[in-house]
């Protein structure tokens, strides 16, 4: 799934996007706690602020950070140069690995959204057209237009679900 989705957007959007999420979190919480590199505690509220970032800007389901132990045993694989803080380019490689299945997740969306809803329209749209009433309607639309339609349903779906 990885693999088509880095064909729909490539690879480099995926590291520019969390590049530029990772750049204005680790600016702002160095610049609030008045240090060059994230202590335990200020990475944390980092990833919190990550995490909230990136359920605002990208589609598909919500994602909930991680537990501050999990942060914990991260923060030991991204210390490169074990001061016990953490750095910009240690936070972006610690981001990069925390986040990698969320790509995984937004790219299967986009595929339902993108590959499946206009397929099973068209399915649907042939199987509708002995039902009275509605089957006329829908065989007068354009398969366009159809396929719009119930793509735009899947997708209202598919938020009404993450609500839940």
């Amino acid at each position: 799934m990885g693999q088509i989705f880095d064909k729909f957007q490539g690879k480099e959007w995926r590291r520019k996007q969390i590049r530029k999420i990772t750049d204005k979190v680790f600016d702002r919480v160095t610049n609030d706690a008045e240090r060059a590199n994230l202590t335990f505690e200020d990475l944390y509220i980092a990833v919190l602020l990550v995490y909230n970032d990136m359920n605002k800007h990208l589609p598909g389901p919500h994602f909930d950070p991680p537990s501050k132990d999990t942060v914990r045993i991260m923060i030991q694989e991204s210390d490169v140069n074990l001061d016990g803080r953490i750095n910009r380019e240690e936070f972006v490689s610690f981001i990069e690995r925390l986040t990698s299945d969320t790509f995984i997740v937004v790219g299967q969306g986009l595929i339902i959204t993108l590959v499946v809803a206009p397929t099973i329209a068209m399915a649907t749209k042939r199987t509708t057209g002995g039902v009275p009433g509605i089957g006329k309607l829908v065989q007068k639309l354009p398969n366009s237009v159809y396929a719009s339609l119930v793509t735009v349903a899947v997708v209202l779906f598919q938020k009404s679900i993450q609500e839940v």
